[in-house]
């Protein structure tokens, strides 16, 4: 089995997304609407078989977090009220380049097609996902990812927080040593 489909089969068994509506399912419109949010969203490493290490974070608004930490809002309806906040930007203010692009048209980082740039109360990040395969963790792969992805956005948005709703203690302890190392004020979701 190829590194992707072991990372989806990683990711179905972990989150149990399947079993829970009011977290994010990835899909290709996701990673689409997670894209328009912001090309550092979404971030991997790879080896020659796939993606080894694949994480997922979200910019949003103080006020979406305040929901999601009071457990009024999930996941899926975190990102919902993300996209419709970006929905009322006018286009013309929302990205700070056009589409032309030498390669595939996807947004990379060195290519910020979708950087929202007028977001200004865009000021907290979820730590959404950050999946790493067994025999590449305690590398400190992810944790590389999630800050190399905060560093890209907040030359961008003026993120100040994070928040994460962990699922193991290994999660946890990432999200702390994100904060630490990205200077952001962590805020811990528990059901």
């Amino acid at each position: 089995m190829d590194n992707f489909n072991r990372m989806i089969r990683l990711a179905d068994e972990f989150f149990e997304t399947k079993n829970d509506p009011s977290q994010i399912t990835i899909t290709e419109e996701v990673m689409e609407q997670l894209r328009s949010i912001h090309p550092a969203t979404m971030g991997e490493i790879a080896d020659e078989q796939g993606p080894v290490a694949w994480t997922i974070v979200i910019p949003t608004t103080r006020a979406i977090r305040d929901q999601f930490m009071k457990g009024q809002i999930g996941e899926a309806e975190l990102l919902k009220l993300t996209l419709a906040t970006i929905e009322s930007v006018p286009d013309k203010k929302r990205f700070s380049s056009d589409l032309s692009s030498s390669h595939s048209g996807l947004p990379t980082q060195s290519d910020p097609v979708g950087i929202v740039k007028e977001m200004t109360q865009f000021t907290s990040i979820y730590l959404c996902s950050a999946l790493v395969l067994p025999e590449f963790r305690g590398k400190g792969l992810a944790k590389k990812i999630v800050c190399d992805s905060i560093r890209a956005i907040q030359k961008d948005l003026p993120v100040e927080e994070l928040f994460v709703w962990a699922f193991s203690m290994e999660g946890k302890e990432l999200a702390r040593n994100i904060a630490l190392s990205t200077k952001l004020t962590l805020f811990e979701y528990s059901d």
